[in-house]
């Protein structure tokens, strides 16, 4: 992917004259009696889409299905649907970087020609440039932006000052604060927190550590590269951290367990998604509004082979099998177009979004001004190579989530965790 596109949007939220106004139906509930299944990740998207259907039914005459589910769970879902061909949802939500292999299988189908034949929701000017980008497979277009985001390091700023702790620049600068605080608080405030969880939970945190300290999931020939000193280096200090200065249960936590604690003030620092920041920021659920800074995840190898931040886009799909592919498309196209977006900003803390025009909102920027300069400049620094992108990324992140676990709890080093992952995923590679 080329990064221009991403240095584009700061440029781009300033051309408003760009941004299309919204789109209108052609006709009044021109799909009246059909029916779409749709299956979505927990995300603060998912929460203001689902409040929304009711409008959706009066504008198109469809009926939604929603379902919701956590989103560690929802790729093994989505492959017993596939793969038994059940048809049992039209509509599917999940990470870029499956989009390769789901294509390849032919689970998904592309949607040019469905949104060309159904255009009244659909500006593809007003995507962020680099995540509508990232939704396309072999020239074709295959996903619709539900929401992005980038990683960044999350600090109590008024705990650092308490305690005369710098910024932290480095991994190393980011234990010796967790060290600080645990100790100065008799470890009543955690060090830092961050995702443990076995899976895509905390492997997409520790790939911050992976990239950051000069190590890849794979290598230039494609070959798994998790067998290497500096992945080895990055996941001893990853799980170092945690285990001495995390809070207690951390092995447990995924992406909610990990934002709630630190909204509630129970630890000093957190390494996470960016859409964090407007959790950390809301007034009725946090008790940590104005006092936590925010930068960009370190870099500290010499020579990086790839970005310690993140590029995370959450795309929704219209299944191979669906019997309603054109209803699917009308529905996708309306649940990521500007005007939803807006108002999902004004109805959960969303600041993830996709859309330029809700980005270029006066509720966006006054809800999110304290973090939104660091969150587009992770956006812009995210590497698309952050998680693997081959067809085999799942059987990746599952072998390379165990190793995780198994460093984190203690029951085997990193290096020899890391060495039975890299042949695991070398066997998926070579299939």
């Amino acid at each position: 992917m080329d990064r221009r596109h991403f240095l584009t949007l700061t440029t781009a939220l300033a051309a408003t004259g760009v941004i299309g106004q919204p789109l209108t139906a052609r006709a009044a509930q021109p799909y009246a009696g059909q029916r779409v299944s749709v299956l979505l990740e927990g995300h603060p998207t998912s929460d203001a889409i689902q409040k929304l259907l009711p409008e959706f039914k009066e504008l198109t005459g469809i009926d939604v299905e929603l379902e919701i589910i956590p989103e560690q769970d929802i790729t093994a879902k989505m492959l017993l649907e596939f793969s038994s061909k059940s048809g049992r949802y039209d509509i599917v939500q999940n990470n870029i970087i499956y989009i390769k292999g789901f294509a390849d299988a032919g689970y998904i189908v592309p949607l040019d020609d469905l949104l060309k034949a159904n255009p009244d929701h659909y500006d593809k000017a007003d995507f962020v440039p680099g995540y509508i980008d990232t939704a396309m497979s072999d020239g074709k277009l295959y996903g619709l932006p539900v929401y992005g985001e980038s990683t960044f390091l999350m600090y109590r700023k008024d705990l650092f000052e308490q305690h005369g702790i710098a910024v932290p620049k480095s991994f190393d600068d980011i234990e010796a604060a967790a060290k600080t605080i645990s100790e100065k608080t008799n470890k009543e405030i955690a060090g830092i927190t961050m995702r443990g969880q076995q899976g895509i939970q905390g492997v997409y945190v520790w790939a911050a550590y992976l990239w950051g300290m000069g190590g890849s999931f794979l290598d230039e020939a494609g070959k798994s590269a998790l067998g290497t000193p500096e992945a080895a280096k990055a996941l001893e200090a990853f799980a170092r951290v945690l285990r001495d200065y995390g809070p207690v249960g951390v092995a447990n936590f995924g992406w909610e367990e990990n934002r709630l604690l630190f909204q509630q003030g129970k630890a000093a620092m957190t390494l996470d998604a960016t859409v964090n920041g407007a959790y950390n920021e809301d007034p009725a659920a946090s008790t940590i509004v104005g006092k936590v800074g925010y930068v960009p995840v370190p870099m500290q190898a010499d020579k990086p082979k790839g970005g310690s931040s993140s590029l995370a886009v959450h795309c929704m799909f219209v299944s191979a099998d669906s019997q309603v592919k054109d209803a699917a498309a009308v529905f996708a196209s309306w649940a990521t177009a500007k005007a939803q977006q807006i108002k999902s900003v004004k109805s959960d803390p969303n600041s993830g979004v996709t859309s330029l025009g809700a980005m270029a909102d006066e509720e966006f920027v006054k809800r999110y001004g304290a973090f939104k300069d660091a969150m587009l400049q992770a956006i812009g620094q995210g590497n698309p190579q952050y998680l693997p992108t081959v067809p085999q990324a799942n059987e990746i992140i599952n072998n390379t989530g165990i190793a995780v676990s198994k460093a984190l709890a203690g029951t085997a080093t990193a290096a020899e965790a890391l060495k039975e992952a890299d042949a695991a995923n070398q066997a998926a590679l070579s299939k």
